[in-house]
């Protein structure tokens, strides 16, 4: 099996189907050869459209990991989002756990909600976020989208302090229009 395939199996088991897609415009030809966003729609085990890399650990010796978003309704706006983020990491951004993310513009029109933070993926556990292939091991990530005052409490206070907060409110993730933690 190759990598890609072994990374598309990895999420299959943990989301279920998907369909395969790519954002062609900007620079695309600096991503690995294959590089595809999968979509998951909603199904049995969650009710919810899940967006993942697939290729963005391909080629890279540090920081090898693959991202998902989650989404309330399909948003394929997240095709372009993802490809762009796994752009900047792979032309030396070098994302991991615990970074933000400037997404450019609201994750929804009108959304406070213009940055995402990359997390522990919560809902699924060690077993899907550590994956191991022939070549390397890949982190799994989660980006939840924030906001602003979010990023800069996180900036200096620390992750661990932001999730504190996102848990004694029981966060909805997957409103874009929810109100600032912070």
């Amino acid at each position: 099996m190759d990598y890609s395939e072994s990374i598309k199996e990895h999420y299959r088991k943990f989301f279920g189907g998907f369909t395969e897609h790519e954002f062609n415009k900007g620079p695309v030809n600096e991503l690995p050869i294959g590089f595809k966003i999968l979509k998951f729609p909603p199904n049995s085990k969650r009710n919810m459209w899940t967006y993942a890399t697939c290729g963005m650990s391909d080629n890279l010796d540090v920081n090898t990991i693959e991202v998902h978003m989650f989404s309330s309704v399909e948003y394929d706006f997240l095709i372009e989002l993802l490809t762009i983020i796994a752009h900047y990491h792979i032309r030396g951004g070098n994302l991991g756990l615990g970074h933000t993310i400037n997404f450019g513009c609201p994750w929804y029109k009108d959304s406070n909600l213009e940055y995402g933070l990359i997390s522990l993926p919560y809902l699924d556990g060690p077993i899907f976020e550590n994956f191991q292939t022939k070549s390397r091991n890949i982190q799994f990530l989660w980006i939840i989208p924030i906001t602003l005052n979010e990023k800069n409490y996180k900036k200096q206070m620390g992750l661990e302090a932001l999730e504190q907060k996102f848990d004694e409110i029981n966060l909805n993730y997957l409103n874009p229009f929810r109100k600032s933690v912070i």
